[in-house]
């Protein structure tokens, strides 16, 4: 799930330094806000990558997820990217769940297969 998810969460590092340029245009945000907005979200996508599958670390994940969707009211387009990387979200916490779960099972097939009864 790790992999997975620390992919999904550099992809939205990208976006957001991009969503953050974008914003920058727009004459009613002040420059130096729109980059300690976007510097603290692109923070916590770094750090989030490392926390992805600590307790807690996942409803983090949501909460970056529904903030990027929430990020639309200043730049439109975020309505869409948000929207798609919650759903790359979705699919990385759930099948990265399931990749974790057939690892786990295989490798107690492998421990299983290689008893001390075999070995000798």
């Amino acid at each position: 799930m790790r992999t997975l998810c620390a992919s999904t969460l550099i992809g939205e590092f990208f976006i957001i330094g991009f969503a953050g340029l974008v914003a920058m245009k727009d004459p009613d945000l002040a420059t130096s806000t729109v980059w300690l907005v976007s510097g603290i979200a692109m923070l916590l996508c770094v750090l989030l990558c490392g926390m992805v599958t600590r307790p807690g670390g996942v409803a983090l994940g949501w909460a970056l997820q529904l903030a990027l969707i929430a990020s639309g009211v200043f730049v439109p387009t975020m309505y869409f990217m948000g929207a798609v990387f919650a759903a790359l979200w979705w699919a990385s916490v759930h099948f990265g769940r399931k990749v974790d779960e057939a690892k786990a099972r295989f490798a107690a097939g492998a421990r299983s297969s290689s008893s001390p009864a075999d070995a000798a």
